[in-house]
């Protein structure tokens, strides 16, 4: 979302809209009650004869929360980005250039109306950061567990836990499990083949209970991959290891996680307004050198009918993690635990471009340092320099929780506690015309340093929350959670003047410190019957201010000291309150083969206060070398929207999944861009679309399960002011997975068959539209074509 100060009336339509919700909310609930059979047992049995489910709707919560489990993940496609697979799930928009959901240079999420940086997102209690692209406080899910390890996410789409630790979920939660080790000893290994040359090798071995409640596995992982529409290689390598010890006073979990991996990223594609050749991909020229050296004039000027949509040589995004936790559960008597984890991550990254230096304004970047100099010469005589922005991230935290139950109150506090520093370093190397760089390796001895950032930052959470049940069927959840920020900003190096475009002083330096102690929280669960349920819930969330010194949306970006100073005295955090109700509900049937229904139907509303804008000073689709842009709080955002979604269960062979959603995010203010009024009152929120479907049937024949899904995506306006769009789609994905008949005594056990077709249908068109504008033009990347991937998996 983007944002400002909220009008103090609804829009007519809203209220039409959440009354016409209301109506089908009402009658979905009589029909189920009219039509159901005599209950067969009772909701601790569910799981039990729950048939075939895709999607499981969790209760006892007052808020939305829906879950995937890990082999619900690994159906879409093995070894898929865990956040990939809340795609089926409704009011997720999800969507990337490959079919993994790996590549996060062209990722885009948004939930109710909200981007992927504006929720929160944890890995077994542990945060994971807001996963900017250009890392500064965390690390993507994928990269911090294996996708064969996840036991299951959940999506809070509203409003998330209160101990959620997260300086950023405005919008929700997703919260990603890894699976415990196995008490029998085991070893699983899965290999996958497919299009493109992909090849997907995970193992894992579990050692079983052993000594005194003590269990642990280690599982690896390596992917590779050609990208489907140019020559260059995806994937890594990853190692999970997981260990507990279960006493009768706790529980001990250690974890690590070692990530390293390589992808090479692509240039968006650059719409402006009356165009009509922009090209559906933009790859890269590498690894044909040759091709690369006679693309550009002779001074490394690109080809003046290519435009903004010129081809670099490459580009790629390096990164290696190291994450690890210990966490011991206390159980100090029958009615209190007192749980402890501390974690530590280290990010070594870098983001690579190695493109051509007559174009997006390199010529004026690179005069200021070798002024009147044969720039083609200084940089190897290739025509092209490599661009790096290179990341380092150190962070350290300790999450405390104290659960008791006092009569009829279960009482939660805690806190949270995070140390981060973190470094963003942009430099410029020579490409050389006799030995031309790689993409796989990490440049060394630079020509420029243009900037460099060191951050430190330290975040206290806390959180006090009661749940009272009232009566037996209603229970009353109310609390609160407070959220510090502390952070200093340095730059050991500064630019030369007219190194930044949009500015010739010193980036800032400096210490912001934001304090929100009351963020509350109430809710209420009615349970109306065994298996029905009402909630209703409202709650305040914040996110704190970026800390990050390479660009972007953040106060150490901004063109002057005074700049800052002034964003430090003045802007105030984005702010937003969510409002959500509904019902949700599993019924026993007697309709012919319809024997079961399980859903949820949520009503939400959402005010956005304090929306911070980034306005960049260079055009944001063409320009490499970066500039200070102007941010400031510009208005706030009204959101109505509705998520029906539920299984219909046709005995125990077939289930037929479907998630119908609607989201009106609409802008409430005009903003200044410094020199004019930008018309964005009553425009709705780019980048995400107001209506979604998506559905998932599946049959079981024997020992074969077959998968069809379908993703129905509605219009995206591509500017603030809405004068652009990009098209619907509708996608279909297949899986077939077959069980392999083999001697019950063998060595091989489980062994399966599994066959996935992504984007069966073979649709083109948009996948992620990449908003920069207020007018005028707009980025995509497209839609991956069809792709076949075969995977065989057996364990003794």
């Amino acid at each position: 979302m983007t944002s400002a100060k909220q009008k103090t009336h609804a829009q007519p339509s809203s209220f039409r809209m959440l009354a016409m919700s209301a109506a089908c909310l009402m009658a979905f609930t009589q029909l189920a009650s009219a039509q159901t059979a005599p209950a067969k047992d009772d909701n601790k049995n569910e799981k039990a004869d729950a048939g075939i489910a895709t999607v499981e709707i969790s209760s006892q919560t007052t808020r939305s929360a829906v879950s995937m489990r890990g082999a619900e993940l690994q159906k879409i496609l093995p070894g898929t980005n865990p956040v990939k697979g809340l795609q089926t799930l409704p009011g997720v928009t999800f969507a990337t250039a490959d079919p993994w959901g790996n590549n996060e240079q062209n990722l885009s999420l948004f939930v109710h109306g909200f981007n992927g940086q504006q929720l929160g997102y944890t890995l077994d209690g542990v945060p994971l950061g807001d996963q900017q692209y250009g890392n500064y406080n965390g690390l993507s899910p994928q990269r911090a567990v294996i996708s064969e390890n996840v036991r299951n996410v959940i999506l809070s789409s509203g409003a998330g836990n209160l101990a959620t630790a997260s300086t950023s979920n405005l919008g929700g939660t997703i919260e990603v499990f890894s699976s415990d080790p196995l008490a029998t000893q085991r070893t699983n290994i899965e290999q996958t083949f497919g299009s493109y040359r992909t090849s997907r090798t995970f193992a894992r071995f579990d050692t079983g209970n052993f000594g005194d409640g003590n269990a642990a596995y280690i599982a690896v992982m390596r992917q590779d991959a050609r990208a489907w529409d140019f020559d260059g290689k995806q994937g890594g390598k990853q190692l999970n290891a997981k260990y507990i010890n279960t006493q009768n006073a706790g529980k001990l979990t250690l974890y690590f996680n070692y990530n390293d991996k390589i992808e090479p990223n692509e240039d968006s594609t650059v719409h402006v307004t009356g165009e009509t050749s922009a090209p559906y991909t933009r790859p890269f020229l590498y690894p044909d050198f040759a091709a690369a050296v006679s693309y550009l004039s002779p001074t490394g000027a690109t080809p003046a009918a290519d435009g903004s949509n010129y081809r670099n040589y490459y580009s790629d995004a390096q990164r290696k993690d190291v994450l690890t936790y210990a966490k011991y559960d206390w159980n100090l008597n029958n009615d209190t635990v007192w749980s402890n984890q501390v974690y530590f991550h280290r990010d070594d990254g870098v983001g690579v471009v190695a493109g051509p230096i007559g174009a997006a304004g390199l010529p004026a970047l690179f005069s200021v340092y070798f002024p009147n100099q044969n720039l083609k010469q200084v940089f190897g005589n290739s025509g092209y320099a490599t661009r790096t922005t290179e990341y380092d991230i150190h962070r350290s935290g300790l999450i405390s929780n104290l659960r008791t139950t006092w009569g009829d109150h279960q009482i939660e506090f805690g806190g949270w506690w995070e140390h981060n520093e973190s470094s963003a370093y942009r430099r410029w190397y020579a490409l050389d015309v006799n030995r031309p760089s790689s993409p796989y390796d990490r440049p060394s001895n630079p020509l420029i340093t243009q900037y460099g950032s060191e951050i430190r930052n330290n975040v206290i959470q806390l959180h006090l929350q009661d749940e009272w049940r009232v009566r037996p069927d209603i229970v009353v959840q109310a609390g609160f959670k407070s959220s510090l920020q502390y952070a200093k900003g340095d730059f050991p190096v500064q630019p030369l003047p007219g190194a930044i475009s949009g500015g010739s002083l010193a980036l800032p330096v400096g210490e912001i410190d934001t304090k929100k102690w009351f963020l509350p929280q109430l809710g209420l669960l009615w349970e109306i019957s065994p298996r029905d349920q009402f909630f209703i819930n409202a709650q305040k969330n914040l996110r704190q201010f970026v800390t990050y010194g390479g660009g972007g949306a953040s106060p150490w970006s901004l063109a002057s000291q005074s700049a800052f100073d002034l964003f430090k005295n003045t802007a105030q955090p984005e702010t937003s309150v969510t409002y959500e109700m509904g019902w949700r509900g599993k019924r026993n049937l007697d309709l012919g083969v319809l024997d079961k229904v399980d859903g949820q139907v949520n009503i939400y509303h959402v005010d956005f206060s304090n929306r911070l804008l980034q306005i960049s000073p260079t055009p944001v689709i063409s320009s490499i070398v970066g500039g200070n842009p102007v941010l400031a709080n510009v208005g706030s955002v009204s959101t109505d929207g509705i998520d029906i979604a539920g299984t219909l269960f046709f005995g125990k062979n077939f289930s037929f999944y479907n998630a119908l959603s609607y989201n009106r995010s609409v802008y409430a203010d005009d903003y200044s861009n410094g020199k004019a009024l930008v018309a964005t009152a009553g425009k709705r929120v780019p980048g995400s679309p107001e209506w979604m479907n998506k559905f998932v049937a599946t049959a079981t024949f024997g020992d074969i399960e077959a998968q069809l899904s379908g993703d129905y995506v509605g219009k995206r306006y591509a500017t603030y002011t809405n004068d652009l769009s990009v098209d619907s789609y509708f996608m279909l994905n297949l899986g077939v997975t077959a069980k392999i008949p083999l001697e019950p005594n063998g060595f091989l056990k489980n062994a399966r068959l599994r066959l996935n077709v992504t984007n069966l249908n073979q649709v083109t068109g948009t996948s992620v539209v990449v908003v920069g504008a207020a007018n005028g033009t707009y980025n995509t990347f497209p839609i991956a074509p069809r792709q076949v991937f075969v995977t065989f998996g057996g364990s003794f």
